[in-house]
C-alpha cells in the first residue's frame, strides 16, 4: 500500500525539482518587487500590485494559456529564447518550473511585502547616515529583519507549486518523467481503471507535503512576529 511504483517516486522526484527551482527562479523577483511596492511611490503603484497578485484569482488554466502564448516555440518570448539561447520551456519540466513559479509568486510576494512594511525605517535610515549605501543598507539591516518573511514565502510558495495543476499541465502538458508531478499524477491515475490506489498514496503524499511546508511557514510567521514586536498568535 505505502511502497512507491518506480512511476510515483519520478512524479514525487519531479515534483520536488520543480518546486524547488520554481522558488529559486522566483525569489529575486519577489524581493525587488515587494520592495519596490514597499518603499516607492509612483503612480500606477495600485494597479502594478493588482496585477502582481492576478494569478491569485485567475483561473490556472488561464495562466497555462497566457504562458503557452507568450513562451511557446512560437511565441514572442519563447521563440526569442529558442532562437537565441536554445532554451525550449514548452513541454519541459522547466516549463512546468515557470508556471508553478508564475502560480506561486503572490504568496511571496505577499510576506515579503509585510516583513518589509513592519521594518523600522528609521533603522534603516540611521545606517545610511553612517555613510552605508543603499545596497549595504538593504543587506545589512533590512535583509536580516526581513529573512523570517522571506522564508515563509519560499515554503507557501513551494507548497503552492506542489499543488499547481492547471497552469502545468495547460502549458506543458501530460509527459511521464518530463512535465508529469504529482497532481497530474494523480489525475492520470484516476483516468485508468485500478488507478485508485496509486492516486490515492499520491494524494496523502501530497497533503503530507504540504502540510509540513505549511507547518515551518506557520512557525517562521510567529517568529517573525515576535522579532517585529508583535503579540504571538
Amino acid at each position: 500500500m505505502w511502497s512507491l511504483t518506480p512511476a510515483e517516486s519520478e512524479a514525487l522526484y519531479l515534483s520536488l525539482k520543480v518546486a524547488t527551482w520554481s522558488v529559486v527562479a522566483s525569489l529575486p523577483f519577489a524581493v525587488a518587487m515587494a520592495w519596490v511596492l514597499s518603499r516607492l511611490r509612483f503612480p500606477g503603484r495600485g494597479l502594478v500590485d493588482a496585477v502582481m497578485h492576478l494569478p491569485l484569482v485567475l483561473p490556472p488554466v488561464v495562466v497555462g494559456y497566457f504562458l503557452l502564448v507568450l513562451f511557446g516555440r512560437r511565441g514572442p518570448i519563447g521563440a526569442l529564447l529558442h532562437d537565441y539561447f536554445g532554451i525550449t520551456l514548452a513541454f519541459r519540466w522547466t516549463g512546468a518550473a515557470l508556471a508553478c513559479a508564475v502560480m506561486g509568486f503572490p504568496l511571496m510576494l505577499r510576506a515579503v511585502r509585510q516583513s518589509l512594511d513592519a521594518v523600522d525605517t528609521g533603522l534603516e535610515a540611521a545606517a545610511a547616515t553612517l555613510g552605508a549605501s543603499p545596497a549595504w543598507v538593504f543587506a545589512t539591516v533590512t535583509l536580516p529583519l526581513i529573512l523570517p518573511g522571506i522564508l515563509t514565502g519560499m515554503l507557501l510558495s513551494f507548497a503552492r507549486s506542489l499543488g499547481e495543476f492547471g497552469a502545468t499541465i495547460t502549458f506543458v502538458s501530460n509527459i511521464p518523467g518530463e512535465t508529469q508531478t504529482l497532481p497530474v499524477a494523480i489525475y492520470t491515475f484516476t483516468q485508468v481503471p485500478g488507478g485508485d490506489a496509486q492516486a490515492l498514496r499520491l494524494c496523502i503524499l501530497s497533503v503530507l507535503l504540504s502540510l509540513g511546508a505549511l507547518v515551518v511557514s506557520e512557525f517562521l510567521l510567529r517568529r517573525a512576529n515576535v522579532r517585529a514586536g508583535g503579540r504571538d498568535a
